[in-house]
């Protein structure tokens, strides 16, 4: 279906975190970079980040009802559910003002029922997966959307579409020209974080294994992001380190961090993933438990390549991290190996590509 209206409308659908949020305004700002004429809208709802994040960035926001179907509580899978109709009413009377010439799903609570209203309706439709394991809304969606767009290979062969495309992570700018600069020190930089709410057992494990001391904190400098939640335990914990430790609530210009570490502790997202493989970082990656386990399925993925070491969350113990953290820091043929090898993984001018894949 065709805008039969003179202005030119994509609108985005989805959010919930930063990991659906920030690749959709890279792919908006690519749209408009390629034809500045086009409008792109957002639609999302007011659980998610998107509330804050998205009108920041210049962009309009349209808010819908919806909840999430892919969680273990029953009760929250039937509250979702019955929130679906109205989600569905509600895409259709915005898809009647709009008529976007494309929509396109980025995953998160407004992502399914919009688009799925779009695709029947008929207007051209797309969604982008960001994780090895596609969430239950975008397994269903395949079936009826135009194109799909994934960043892991292995999600292909579970969406049910002959137009799956690979173009990658939509990343910021400044991320997409990164380079990572040798340091001058001798000191091991260790970069560690959970997400932009932080993580607790990553705040706990790393604490704990930085206070237990020994050779392993020898030349060892680590920026530790908490989280606002822990940060004040973090910060009394850190009072004497017996190494160069940085505890900070949140890391606004990641990139530099990114520059100066050598190897990242890190959830399983999707974008965390693709900004290490950007700078050519190692990650060890605790994968952050889930109904579906995608940060898991992310984590094997790039396992399976050499590129990353994984320790579920049942596993991590201080110990077990000084252990992962000792065996890449005294193997630097394995690091320059590893290095490479998650370097692979990312390709780049991803939104740009999805972009063009758009407005062709």
């Amino acid at each position: 279906m065709k805008s039969s209206t003179s202005k030119k409308t994509i609108v985005i659908a989805g959010g919930g975190t930063g990991g659906h949020i920030y690749p959709g305004i890279a792919i908006a700002r690519a749209i408009q970079k390629i034809d500045p004429q086009i409008e792109v809208h957002f639609v999302g709802t007011s659980r998610g980040l998107e509330s804050k994040i998205v009108p920041r960035e210049g962009f309009p926001l349209h808010l819908i009802e919806s909840g999430q179907l892919n969680v273990k509580s029953p009760i929250q899978k039937i509250k979702t559910l019955l929130k679906i109709p109205k989600a569905l009413w509600q895409s259709v009377q915005l898809l009647g003002r709009l008529k976007p010439l494309y929509v396109i799903g980025v995953g998160g609570y407004a992502s399914g029922p919009f688009v799925l209203a779009a695709s029947t309706i008929g207007f051209n439709t797309a969604i982008w997966e960001p994780n090895a394991m596609p969430g239950m809304a975008n397994r269903l969606l395949s079936r009826f959307v135009d194109k799909c767009f994934v960043v892991f290979g292995d999600a292909k062969k579970h969406l049910k579409n002959d137009q799956v495309l690979q173009p990658g992570m939509p990343v910021r700018a400044e991320i997409e020209s990164a380079v990572h600069e040798k340091h001058s020190d001798e000191k091991f930089h260790l970069l560690a974080f959970g997400g932009s709410q932080g993580s607790r057992v990553i705040n706990n494990a790393l604490s704990d294994a930085i206070l237990k001391g020994g050779d392993w904190v020898k030349d060892l400098s680590v920026v530790h992001q908490v989280g606002s939640a822990d940060i004040q335990t973090i910060l009394a914990k850190y009072q004497a380190p017996p190494c160069e430790v940085k505890p900070q609530e949140f890391i606004y210009d990641m990139p530099k961090y990114y520059q100066w570490a050598d190897i990242i502790v890190c959830r399983g997202g999707a974008s965390s993933l693709a900004e290490a493989a950007a700078f050519g970082i190692i990650p060890i990656v605790i994968p952050l438990p889930a109904a579906d386990d995608h940060q898991q399925r992310n984590a094997e993925s790039l396992v399976a390549k050499n590129a990353a070491r994984m320790i579920l969350q049942k596993d991590l113990t201080p110990e077990r991290l000084i252990s992962e953290i000792q065996a890449l820091r005294n193997d630097k043929q394995l690091r320059e190996q590893m290095v490479q090898n998650i370097k692979a993984f990312y390709i780049p001018q991803a939104a740009t590509a999805i972009a063009k894949e758009i407005l062709q």
